[in-house]
């Protein structure tokens, strides 16, 4: 069985797309996952599968979604190896004391040609940020609510991104670890 870490992007924000954790876990099940943790409201799952391949899985996953509930969230599924190489990465370390200004925006898929210059100029001197890999590393401690960094950082990487704040990561870390241990 490979440990998943699902992070549904676009559920239960502003009383839209709607979908309590009970009725993922649920769904999940039916698709023949277990061991499944949920945490908070907006998406953060994980669970074991003896499926070998995250794609497909994925795909199953956001389609049962759109087939019981009528809209179809972006799912990105991460390993639990994915998910310890981002924390071990974090270039924002002394960051990590306040977790609501660390955030993580893991990406659907390498970014081919990302404009970091131009995002750049969406930065606030508070801010700092990096792309490695499929990771979006971003310490905004000013939060990210008004931050057009944040708000330009999809955009300008150009690819599909899902955003977690550095408590959300620990908690998900912690789960992964009940669950392997």
């Amino acid at each position: 069985m490979k440990t998943y870490i699902a992070l549904l992007r676009g559920i239960n924000v502003g009383g839209r797309n709607s979908l309590p954790m009970k009725a993922l876990a649920a769904l999940l099940e039916d698709l023949g996952c277990v061991n499944i943790k949920t945490y908070i409201q907006s998406g953060n799952v994980v669970f074991q599968s003896a499926k070998k391949s995250a794609a497909p899985l994925s795909e199953a996953i956001s389609t049962a979604i759109n087939e019981r509930y009528n809209f179809k969230p972006h799912v990105l599924l991460l390993q639990a190896q994915d998910l310890n190489r981002a924390v071990a990465m974090n270039p924002f370390q002394d960051a990590e004391s306040n977790p609501k200004s660390l955030h993580l925006g893991f990406l659907g898929a390498l970014a081919s040609n990302p404009d970091l210059k131009k995002l750049a100029r969406f930065k606030a001197d508070s801010e700092q940020f990096q792309l490695t890999g499929k990771v979006f590393y971003l310490h905004a401690p000013d939060g990210i609510g008004r931050s057009k960094l944040a708000a330009n950082a999809e955009k300008s990487i150009g690819v599909a991104m899902t955003i977690r704040n550095w408590r959300t990561i620990g908690k998900i870390v912690e789960m992964v670890e009940e669950l392997q241990s």
